[in-house]
């Protein structure tokens, strides 16, 4: 353990990270701007190749950046480095299944190909989010059969707290650290306190694999609250921004939370469904959440039905109409579509009404997650002549790079999802 945090110390120690998406690339960063030698484990060929061209595919992160610190960034498929590089940083999706059961299976292929390069002195960090026992069950029993963890070898849980859209070296977020025993913890505070200036410590890795899921929890279930209530109110013709904006000058015991077209990443739709599923593997309901989830994920298709009821009234039809989708991201500013709500909205649209449907997006040029009849999945050009060819328009992302006036002078109509206080005027229906 002495060489492994001395060389920490020093930024002696190479840093692997397995897996160059939205958290494992900006993790990448955080370690070379704190002068560590880096290999970044990527099975994706055009993510490699961009990189090792120095061009970025995340928003947030720029050529210049990435460049800047190119020098010391190995991006590898190759996963024999593994036994070069002294602390491991497993950055991996974990989705779920069709049946909302947990699926591991991406992290399970790749600790297969990294397994049988590990060694001696070495630490594991595992940051995927998960449910609690997750990193003992998928991890160690292999670790324990090739070393003695916590003399030799050093399993740390810390999950990531990465808000895609925010400065990649944000020192100042706190990061919780766990690990098997007191010597794999020490391990990984001196790991991420070479990057962040406050790891919090936790007494177990189940506590902090559930310390994560429960953050996300939180926030599925306020979402849901706020998207409820803004059915409600809708029927009531009580503005729920007003509402939220009133309640939010209490300065305690309240925090605000806006509805919107659904929710969206791969945190807040996926996490309250792992605890589900656990609860349900020893014989438990978790009621309050699963209903939750339902609310959140059944939005898409209440917007669609208010829709329908304003497109009855005003253009007495709602079938096969020319559709616009202004933003395609699940947040604003980003390019980072994963579980988009808009995607939902696309297939209702192009299934049940049998609509053409077209998108524009500043930050997605291209979708290709999403293979439907009537949908052009490339970014069109937001002309004015283009504009006024559709029957409406749906806005579901509101980035800052929208050209709001020229938007409203020229849509048919427009239904708002996320309630914009300066887009208003005849055309522009709140939803």
């Amino acid at each position: 353990m002495k060489s492994l945090t001395r060389n920490l110390s020093k930024k002696k120690a190479i840093i692997g990270v397995i897996g160059l998406g939205y958290v494992g690339l900006p993790r990448c960063i955080q370690f070379l701007k704190s002068n560590f030698k880096v290999y970044g484990f990527e099975n994706d060929s055009n993510k490699i190749f961009l990189l090792k061209k120095k061009k970025s595919y995340l928003s947030n992160l720029s050529n210049k950046t990435l460049k800047k610190f190119s020098k010391n960034f190995i991006v590898t498929k190759n996963y024999n480095l593994i036994s070069k590089v002294d602390v491991i940083i497993i950055c991996l999706p974990t989705p779920i299944k069709k049946s909302f059961a947990p699926d591991l299976s991406i992290v399970k292929k790749s600790f297969n190909k990294i397994k049988k390069h590990l060694r001696e002195n070495q630490a594991i960090s595992f940051e995927s989010t998960t449910y609690p026992g997750t990193t003992e069950e998928l991890l160690l029993p292999y670790l324990k059969k090739k070393f003695n963890v916590g003399k030799n070898f050093y399993l740390i849980y810390s999950p990531e707290r990465d808000d895609p859209g925010l400065k990649l070296n944000n020192k100042k977020i706190p990061k919780l650290v766990s690990g098997y025993s007191n010597k794999c913890l020490l391990v990984g505070k001196k790991i991420y306190g070479s990057v962040i200036d406050k790891p919090i410590e936790v007494s177990s890795i189940k506590v902090a694999e559930m310390a994560k899921l429960y953050e996300n929890i939180f926030r599925s279930i306020n979402i849901s609250l706020a998207n409820e209530t803004k059915i409600i109110l809708k029927k009531l013709n009580i503005d729920m921004s007003e509402v939220i904006n009133a309640a939010k000058s209490k300065p305690f015991g309240f925090m605000p939370f806006f509805p919107g077209p659904g929710y969206g990443g791969h945190c807040i739709p996926v996490d309250p469904f792992y605890f589900i599923w656990l609860a349900k593997k020893y014989g438990l309901k978790s009621k309050f959440i699963e209903l939750s989830g339902k609310i959140n994920n059944s939005i898409p298709e209440w917007i669609c039905k208010q829709i329908k009821i304003e497109l009855n009234k005003k253009l007495k039809k709602s079938f096969d109409c020319k559709v616009l989708i202004l933003g395609v991201a699940y947040k604003k500013n980003i390019n980072d579509d994963r579980e988009s709500p808009a995607y939902r909205l696309i297939e209702i649209l192009t299934k049940k009404f049998k609509c053409k449907v077209s998108f524009y997006d500043p930050y997605i040029k291209k979708v290709n997650n999403l293979r439907l009849k009537n949908f052009n999945n490339k970014s069109i050009q937001l002309s004015k002549n283009r504009i006024k060819s559709f029957d409406y328009g749906i806005l579901v992302t509101d980035h800052d790079h929208l050209d709001y006036d020229k938007i409203r002078k020229n849509i048919k109509l427009l239904f708002d999802t996320r309630n914009l206080k300066y887009l208003n005027g005849n055309n522009i229906i709140k939803l």
